[in-house]
């Protein structure tokens, strides 16, 4: 009978365990609300929070039940990126961090992502550890709002002084007076043996272990080693070169670059004017900027320049978008945004996704020829070298010209020996006459 009337009692008064429920989980995730000797623990959902997004979500720092201690947690990474390897952290546990200071980073296939904290504190432990593959919103670290931060002193090891070896007992110091000597009969002498050779053809002569190194190969470094491997197993490339005289783009480089920046407030590069060149040649033969797609060839109607930009942690190629809509200077300006922006490791996936049409530049490094890998899935791609001054005949006169290697690498599968030709040649003619891009001929 007194159950019944428990329970009758219980049922009346649900209504106002359930609000306190619902204001307890919006207070505290993991908090518990307690009814007589039974508890029932609330745990986070996503349909408290319908219009939520999985980055809100994933970055939303997580209270304790005192309110004083939060996770630091992986941010979202992008649509194409589910995973990433926690590479290095920038604090210690007894750190003070500010709110949104960054803790750790997380390093994944294309680029690099801060962890920061979620409010002001001391980080109190890490959850993770280097090298850890993480996910969105894997825990990293707890920060504490109350934790005082850890002072450096000196360790107990360097403030205390070094322990006496024990002393050595007097029977231990001197023989024992029983044992006698024994006598020692004198090595019979035996013929020197011969001395090994230093070097041995069948065991050659190693470098010890010490000197070298083994490291963990970063995320960045095997998508680029997958990529260019997948690049050669699969597309059958073929590279043409060709040769360019840089005189006339200088001399239009040299007279007009002081009122250029003055307009525009960007310097005149090469670089976008070959940009310019090479969307007239993809314009002049789209099966340079088409693709296969299993049994059919997607032709592009538009152009994105990905660029080639070498860093510290890798090759990363951002795209220049709907460059053929653009001029000079929004060529430089957007060229000189995204080599900023790739130094610094601040480039997101968005501005490295997609792309028609690759130039890589490895003439600021110094090379003089090269054949590039052509970047998936693109069909081909631009390899502009160094400026060297080479005799040339001009006129029937043997001239210095500073002269530039081209090589263009594409796709023999999609791409015929003709096209690929006739589309260098459109750079050559380009490049040397910069007045073909005002006519338009």
């Amino acid at each position: 009978m007194a159950s019944r009337i428990a329970s009758r009692l219980l049922r009346r008064s649900s209504p106002t365990l359930g609000l306190l429920r619902s204001y307890t989980h919006v207070r505290n995730y993991s908090s518990q609300l307690s009814v007589g000797p039974q508890s029932s623990k609330l745990t986070r959902r996503n349909n408290y929070f319908p219009n939520a997004s999985p980055y809100q979500l994933w970055s939303r720092s997580f209270a304790s039940d005192n309110g004083d201690k939060f996770e630091a947690v992986v941010p979202f990474m992008g649509e194409s990126v589910t995973d990433g390897t926690l590479a290095n952290f920038l604090k210690k546990p007894g750190d003070r961090v500010e709110a949104d200071e960054a803790i750790a980073q997380i390093e994944t296939d294309k680029v690099t992502i801060d962890v920061s904290s979620p409010e002001a504190g001391v980080i109190e432990k890490f959850i993770a550890s280097e090298g850890d593959t993480v996910t969105p919103g894997t825990i990293v670290a707890i920060v504490s709002k109350s934790a005082a931060p850890a002072e450096t002193h000196v360790a107990p090891s360097e403030e205390a002084p070094q322990k006496e070896s024990p002393p050595v007992k007097a029977e231990e110091k001197s023989p024992k007076a029983e044992e006698k000597p024994t006598k020692v009969e004198p090595p019979k002498k035996q013929a020197p043996k011969p001395t090994p050779s230093k070097t041995s053809p069948t065991e050659p002569q190693l470098p010890p272990k010490e000197r070298e190194r083994r490291v963990p190969m970063p995320r960045l470094r095997k998508r680029i080693a997958n990529r260019l491997k997948d690049s050669q197993n699969t597309f059958a490339m073929l590279t043409t070169f060709n040769e360019v005289d840089m005189t006339n783009l200088m001399k239009l480089r040299s007279d007009y670059k002081d009122e250029f920046v003055k307009k525009h407030g960007v310097k005149l590069g090469l670089m976008s004017c070959f940009v310019k060149a090479a969307v007239s040649g993809l314009q002049n033969q789209p099966i340079v900027n088409a693709v296969i797609d299993g049994d059919d060839i997607i032709y592009r109607d538009y152009v994105d320049v990905s660029v080639a930009v070498g860093t510290s942690k890798g090759l990363v190629v951002p795209v220049i978008r709907d460059a053929d809509t653009m001029n000079f200077a929004d060529i430089e300006k957007g060229i000189n945004n995204l080599a900023k922006k790739a130094t610094e490791g601040a480039l997101s996936i968005d501005e490295m996704a997609g792309g028609t049409f690759t130039i890589s530049n490895g003439g600021v490094y110094g090379s003089l020829i090269s054949t590039p890998i052509i970047n998936p899935p693109q069909s081909a791609i631009l390899g502009m070298h160094s400026i060297v001054q080479r005799p040339v005949v001009v006129d029937g006169s043997i001239l210095a010209r500073p002269m530039m290697y081209l090589a263009l690498t594409y796709d023999h599968r999609l791409i015929d020996g003709r096209e690929a030709v006739y589309f260098l040649r459109r750079i050559k003619d380009v490049v040397e006459d910069p007045r073909r891009l005002l006519l338009d001929i």
